[in-house]
């Protein structure tokens, strides 16, 4: 269903057009009143009969409406119709029409003494789980300040160039209320403070509308007789050839999706988006957006536009177009909705969302939004949709305050917010957001996360990477982009866990709590100083989707003794940990091996043995290797070529490792345990983490000049021993180069200066070739 039309048994009535989206043409001026209050009617179930108004008669839905309708002090909008136990595929109570009115709260005190068979709650206004307010929370003023005193500062954005950046927005802040301004065509914006003077202002944040690193001044020495200029830096400074060339976000290699094969690319999966729309123009959504519904302004097409690009970023997080530029998705092939109900959101237009959820066989729902108000109703209907196999991830909720609703229901998934240290430069809004402990590898818990006991489990939401309209690129921060990140994975669980499509195929709360289960068991616990800010931890997709990974063909053993004996030699250099040792940084540590703190350990991480023998079958698998060639913890290979792609059926190229999803390289090796959150580093800037390359397509191979493959040379492809690592050689050649006269010979029938077999299939040649190429720098071979 592409269009606002509604099923024949429809969700809700046909609602008149409304000016939420759109400036109103201008009129006469009037005075200024109070808005009247909006609220949500329903008929109650058939009370209890000791429950309070139990002798007087219950209320159709119909009847509701009528009363309501004739009531002089009231001014009924319109309704959202009930549903009867029948949702498709399952067996739930039904929910009550809902009748969406105006009215004062005295009139309202009044509706529930007269008719207490009702229930009355306000449908308040939602908000984004996006970061609006300053970085650093100041207390506001408890007045507005007297007049005579204010400050006007100008303030013109531009960049390196001297091009100017319309549509950034600029904050300042003092000891009072702050300053928002928006610059103009020329890159201007003028704020006026009142009460305050250059020398009380604290703080400046510009955060461009797209394609720019936000900018963040503490103490900015700032003046009221010249224009202030900030010039911002270009993303594509940070992420090499970008758009260009494809980017795996931070936050994706933190959850390792960049080590996953690419046949694993949530197929089949329908995934809705209950935010501001997807504007489907952009190239990275185009197709992958491909139905929903405008709950703002009731028109046809109109969820396919995003205003307030907040839907968009959202959507590219999750379903990315994986075509060899911007950025790429977690699971590229889900069929993805777009449920529109910003701007101007509220808990009526959530109903409605997810009774179109529900009718439309959605499978996770992302609710990158917040209250700080409770609702029954809308509890209900979540609970609904979960009885109905509908999951539902949220965001906790961005005012650094306890957690909000709907995240503080017991049947979803509650995502809050983590940053990275060298995700970004220096100087920017996001650096601002850095409270509290940071661990070694520098994850941090941001200051705006919500927290407390109702947080399931956290995620990349601090310089998240997306797409903005039209075409266009931005970083932002919130819980809002880290929700993204779960329900994206959440999809690829879904897709291609084996145990829903045997135990938890049916459409029920038990798939929805099973597949909750997986993504918690999934997780690397971040020690930041409080469990309420992180959960579980952060959910690692090696780990939820190990059985998944346990059906993919091993690569062809032909080559398994030379490799062997390579790893041996190269553990014996010191360029691989001896089995059971942690991995040093900048090298891979065996698969199989425990998560005990070591040299290569990831900081701030708890000690998991990952994919070590006896695992369990939601995420660590017996015999320690991925197959594939997957590497848990292994290099993903740096800027200059070292390690990089190569798909065992298809040829070398330029791009992830065999079996592994993507075809670019990253900014820098990682080390520790297998299954930490990983990111890459850049050699020569520290935040420039995201990996580029050729996309995770399958067949995408790189141009000249690309990496040559990655091979699990910490097996060889040959017999293990008990732990997983490779049996230990013997004899006095150890430690002797191959090819030297004290070192294993090379053996009679291979490539002249390669080392490679005579007659080996075109991958064996391009991988032992890179090996040997690596091992020739090294010193371990002569010539």
């Amino acid at each position: 269903m592409t269009t606002n039309d509604k099923p024949k048994d429809a969700i809700g009535e046909p609602r008149p057009a409304t000016p939420r989206g759109r400036q109103a043409s201008r009129q006469a001026p009037r005075p200024v009143e109070p808005r009247p209050r909006r609220y949500m009617v329903a008929a109650l179930p058939q009370p209890d009969p000791a429950a309070p108004g139990a002798a007087a008669p219950a209320y159709d839905d119909d009847t509701v409406r009528r009363l309501l309708e004739d009531d002089p002090e009231v001014r009924v909008l319109r309704r959202v119709r009930g549903r009867a136990a029948g949702y498709p595929g399952a067996a739930v109570p039904g929910f009550p029409a809902v009748v969406v009115a105006e009215t004062t709260p005295e009139h309202v005190e009044a509706l529930r003494r007269q008719y207490p068979q009702l229930h009355v709650e306000r449908d308040r206004l939602l908000t984004y789980s996006e970061v609006p307010r300053p970085p650093r929370r100041r207390r506001p003023a408890p007045v507005v300040a007297p007049p005579g005193l204010e400050s006007t500062f100008a303030v013109l954005v531009r960049d390196a160039d001297g091009t100017p950046l319309p549509g950034a927005s600029v904050l300042v802040t003092g000891h009072g209320w702050p300053g928002q301004a928006v610059t103009g065509a020329d890159g201007r914006a003028v704020v006026t403070m009142a009460g305050e003077t250059p020398e009380s202002i604290t703080g400046l944040t510009v955060r461009p509308r797209s394609g720019y690193w936000s900018v963040h001044v503490e103490r900015p020495a700032l003046s009221t007789t010249r224009d202030n200029l900030v010039e911002p830096v270009r993303l594509a400074e940070t992420f090499g050839g970008f758009p260009d060339r494809q980017v795996f976000g931070w936050g994706q290699q933190a959850m390792n999706l960049d080590r996953l094969p690419p046949t694993l690319r949530g197929a089949g999966i329908r995934i809705a988006i209950v935010d501001s729309g997807a504007d489907i123009r952009h190239p990275d959504l185009r197709e992958r957006v491909r139905a929903g519904i405008d709950l703002v302004d009731a028109e046809p097409e109109g969820w396919t536009a995003d205003t307030a690009h907040h839907g968009s970023h959202c959507a590219a997080v999750i379903s990315g177009a994986d075509d060899g530029r911007g950025i790429v998705g977690f699971a590229v092939e889900a069929e993805v909705h777009a449920c529109k109900i910003f701007p101007g959101g509220r808990f009526s237009d959530l109903i409605e969302a997810l009774d179109y959820c529900v009718e439309q066989g959605v499978d996770v729902v992302n609710l990158s939004l917040a209250s700080r108000h409770h609702s029954p109703l809308v509890a209900a209907k979540i609970e609904q949709a979960r009885e109905a196999g509908v999951a539902c991830v949220v965001a906790a909720g961005n005012d650094g305050g306890p957690v909000a609703f709907p995240g503080t229901l017991p049947g979803v998934l509650t995502v809050a917010a983590v940053g990275k240290a060298d995700a970004f430069p220096p100087g920017t809004a996001h650096e601002a957001e850095i409270d509290g402990p940071v661990t070694g590898d520098g994850y941090f818990s941001p200051r705006f996360t919500c927290r407390g006991p109702e947080i399931d489990v956290c995620a990349p939401g601090v310089a998240v990477l997306s797409a903005v309209p039209p075409d266009a690129y931005a970083v932002l921060d919130g819980t809002s982009m880290a929700a993204p990140h779960v329900a994206g994975l959440a999809a690829l669980v879904l897709a291609h866990h084996g145990d829903f499509r045997a135990a938890y195929a049916g459409r029920d709360a038990r798939r929805v709590d099973r597949l909750f289960q997986i993504i918690r068991s999934s997780c690397v616990p971040l020690n930041l100083g409080d469990v309420h800010r992180t959960g579980a931890g952060m959910p690692n997709a090696l780990r939820a989707l190990a059985p998944a990974l346990a059906q993919i063909t091993p690569e062809p053993a032909g080559t398994d003794p030379l490799l062997g004996r390579l790893a041996a030699e190269m553990t014996e250099a010191g360029l691989l940990a001896p089995a059971g040792q942690g991995g040093r940084s900048g090298h891979p540590a065996y698969p199989g091996q425990t998560g005990q703190a070591g040299p290569g350990a990831q900081h701030g991480l708890a000690g998991q043995a990952a994919y070590a023998v006896g695992g369990t079958a939601n995420g660590p698998m017996s015999g320690g290797s991925l197959p594939g060639g997957l590497i848990p913890g292994g290099t993903r290979g740096d800027a200059k070529g070292g390690v990089s792609g190569l798909d065992p059926r298809g040829g070398a190229g330029g791009g992830g490792s065999p079996g592994r999803r993507g075809s670019g390289s990253s900014d820098g090796p990682s080390g520790g345990p297998s299954g930490a959150p990983s990111g890459g580093q850049s050699a020569t800037r520290s935040y420039a983490t995201g990996s580029t390359g050729s996309g995770r397509a399958q067949g995408a191979r790189g141009g000249a000049g690309e990496a040559a493959p990655a091979v699990d040379v910490t097996t060889g492809g040959g017999a293990r021993t008990a732990n997983g690592s490779p049996p230990a050689a013997t004899g006095s050649s150890i430690g002797s180069p191959i090819g030297s006269p004290t070192g294993p010979p090379m053996g009679p029938s291979v490539i002249p200066g390669t080392g490679t077999p005579v007659g080996a299939a075109p991958y064996e040649q391009a991988a032992l070739a890179w090996l040997t190429e690596e091992m020739r720098a090294a010193g371990l071979i002569l010539g």
